[in-house]
């Protein structure tokens, strides 16, 4: 059931970003090819799947929500790119491939970042399939670019960046990964919300504590996996995060202590659903998926 929905969401995902990013050809083609390299055919697309799981649960017709799972995706996929750049962690596989600027070149996987980015707010104003009203458009333009802005993603990569070989507590890498990480899908979650019309105050705030225990605990599994798995199945180096000396939950808390934490979270996003009126089991079972996935 988790799968086959996860599988229906991913293909609905995939081909609604086909159509959203340039053709193939078209100029400057050298960016858009990079564009499409770094998005389509690949990833677990859990962005997405949130955005779809939020909005469906509450209403929001199946359509509508193309755009706003797209414009995450975008956002994902452009901090994959600059994340991996030889400035940042200097990474050469990504998804089972030779990332951006091994592909091409690093100018272009700069700008291939920057263009997705800024094409994901495109969609959030202009996607045809968005019926939402501008109010709730504003909202969701809000609420990605704090995600992804210095209080969101960048910011918790540039607290990633300066924690490189220094000893952090609990309390400092949890704000880290819940800026670097979660913010992101703590906007999923929201941007799904705020497409379903007329959709609960205290619904949207219950949904967001679940996805800021998800987000973290995803990250914290990404720290696991780092460790326990292997290249073949993450599609990128395992052992990376060792290598480059970064802080992780395994290397302060143990193996064990980092997957206690996760399911700690993940019982804490279950009493924030168990509060919700609504069929939450799906959004349940992407909580259980997040904490013990292998890839």
């Amino acid at each position: 059931m988790l799968r086959e929905r996860m599988k229906r969401y991913q293909a609905r995902c995939e081909e609604a970003l086909e159509a959203r990013l340039p053709t193939p050809g078209t100029l400057p083609a050298r960016l858009h090819d990079a564009m499409r390299y770094a998005t389509l055919g690949g990833g677990k697309r859990i962005r997405p799947v949130l955005v779809y799981a939020a909005g469906e649960m509450l209403g929001a017709p199946l359509d509508t929500l193309d755009g706003p799972a797209c414009a995450l995706e975008l956002i994902h996929a452009y901090s994959l790119i600059h994340d991996d750049l030889p400035a940042m962690d200097d990474d050469d596989l990504r998804r089972n491939k030779p990332t951006v600027h091994k592909a091409f070149d690093e100018a272009t996987a700069i700008l291939a970042g920057d263009a997705l980015q800024t094409h994901a707010f495109y969609l959030l104003a202009h996607d045809p399939t968005l019926t939402a009203p501008a109010e709730a458009r504003l909202r969701m333009v809000e609420a990605l670019a704090l995600a992804a802005g210095s209080r969101g993603m960048c910011g918790g990569q540039a607290l990633d960046l300066a924690a490189t070989g220094q000893r952090l507590d609990v309390v400092e890498l949890e704000d880290m990964h819940i800026h670097k990480t979660g913010a992101l899908i703590r906007a999923a979650v929201t941007l799904g919300a705020l497409t379903a019309p007329h959709a609960p105050e205290e619904t949207v705030a219950r949904l967001d504590h679940y996805a800021k225990c998800i987000g973290l605990a995803f990250q914290i599994r990404d720290d696991i996996l780092d460790v326990e798995g292997e290249t073949s199945l993450l599609g990128k180096p395992a052992g990376s995060d060792q290598a480059h000396d970064k802080a992780t939950y395994p290397a302060l808390l143990g193996l064990q202590g980092a997957k206690d934490r996760a399911l700690e979270l993940h019982r804490e996003a279950e009493a924030s659903l168990a509060a919700i009126d609504g069929d939450t089991a799906f959004l349940l079972q992407l909580s259980e998926f997040i904490v013990e996935r292998m890839s």
